[in-house]
């Protein structure tokens, strides 16, 4: 019987044995696959690497054009408010009339107004009233019976337009 317990602990054994060399045939072939994922990452890393600093390139060059285009916009909101004061400073010396007839003005447009603003407000302008320039706008009408066309004129100076709508 004694010789049948040593048997029976000799399979045990044997098949402890036989379990922990299939376990470790087991860890062999993870312990090459770790080996041979272990080589091929330095490649991995070098292509992320590339990747990178590719990315990093083109960042810089669209934080560049961003820079630019704030830039840019900058410049044309100093330019729009540029515009609009040069536009208000251009029209303050213009003066609207309405309700003359067509040809009153004859050909010489600014003598008619230096005459008819003297009458009209009853004021003596000294010096004289001088235009840059003074018409009719728009196109001349087709049809007589419609509404004469303003006259539009530009004082040479700023103080004579403040001094004919104060007498008006």
């Amino acid at each position: 019987m004694a010789g049948m317990e040593q048997a029976t602990k000799v399979d045990r054994i044997l098949q402890e044995i036989t379990a922990v060399n299939r376990r470790l045939e087991g860890m062999d072939t993870a312990k090459t696959s770790l080996t041979t994922e272990t080589k091929s990452m330095p490649l991995d890393i070098a292509g992320f690497q590339s990747r990178v600093t590719g990315l990093e390139h083109r960042m810089a060059t669209v934080e560049a054009h961003v820079h630019t285009v704030l830039d840019k916009d900058q410049e044309l909101e100093f330019l729009r408010s540029k515009l609009i004061d040069l536009e208000d400073r251009s029209q303050r010396d213009i003066i609207c009339l309405f309700g003359f007839p067509e040809h009153a003005e004859g050909t010489d447009t600014p003598s008619f107004l230096r005459s008819i603003l003297r009458q009209l407000t009853e004021t003596v302008f000294e010096p004289p009233l001088e235009f840059q320039r003074a018409h009719r706008l728009g196109p001349k009408r087709k049809d007589g019976t419609s509404k004469p066309r303003p006259i539009i004129a530009c004082l040479l100076r700023h103080e004579q337009v403040h001094q004919l709508l104060s007498a008006a």
